[in-house]
């Protein structure tokens, strides 16, 4: 006798593969500010099938799947919207090269203006305190937010009387760090004086044994890192 149960087996379990559920990808949080903050602690991973409940004056900003997606306002609201995505901003930010690939001198057209911020996650930013983390100790680019004349930097080691002075060309933006001169170490701190004087910004290194290519991975190991100025700058410039 001919015997349909295969048939309605396989038919189940065809079934069965075309309505199981999708793993639910994970947001995480890279901006919080408002009475809530402290519930959504930046580096904290949400599930896009939870939702967040705020209050007045709440504002947190998610990162998930290459995009951005800031939740405001008093009530309780989804995870799941996916956020906008700009894959140029992400690759141009986070793309790392080597010293002679870096092109200190000016760009075609009108200069920027000087309050840009850095468009790259791996260079220094001489006007910014924080921990700083970095692929490869012995090729980091120093930038400066302005290019409207020559100045002059004072780098020095807070562990040591070493220091350098580093000077940016008129219309350079970029340079290198000199790793000879003054080479980093894992763990150290190192003063920026800028060329008007005042409080230094104060950089400390740690070194990223291996980058995520992933966005989300990278945030989260920039943050276990404590690089929250990188993740500052992620967030600024994705929204």
């Amino acid at each position: 006798m001919f015997s349909v149960k295969p048939l309605m087996i396989s038919a189940a379990l065809g079934c069965a593969a075309v309505v199981a559920p999708i793993a639910a990808q994970a947001g995480v949080v890279i901006k919080s500010s408002g009475p809530s903050a402290s519930k959504y602690p930046v580096g904290m991973k949400l599930s896009d099938s939870g939702r967040i409940t705020l209050q007045t004056g709440d504002s947190v900003t998610i990162l998930a799947n290459g995009g951005t997606r800031v939740i405001s306002g008093a009530g309780t609201h989804r995870v799941a919207e996916r956020g906008k995505s700009n894959r140029t901003a992400i690759a141009a930010l986070t793309r790392r090269r080597a010293a002679g690939q870096v092109r200190t001198g000016a760009t075609r057209g009108d200069p920027p203006p000087a309050s840009l911020t850095s468009p790259n996650l791996w260079w220094v930013d001489v006007s910014k305190s924080g921990t700083m983390c970095v692929a490869d100790m012995s090729a980091v680019q120093m930038w400066r937010p302005g290019r409207d004349q020559a100045s002059t930097y004072v780098i020095a080691s807070a562990e040591s009387a070493e220091h350098v002075h580093v000077t940016f060309l008129e219309d350079e933006m970029v340079t290198a760090w000199d790793s000879k001169r003054l080479p980093l170490a894992e763990g150290s701190t190192y003063s920026i004086t800028g060329p008007s004087g005042g409080a230094p910004a104060m950089i400390k290194f740690t070194q990223m044994d291996a980058v995520p290519e992933d966005l989300d991975d990278l945030t989260v190991a920039l943050l276990g890192k404590g690089c929250t100025t990188q993740v500052d700058l992620l967030a600024t410039t994705l929204m």
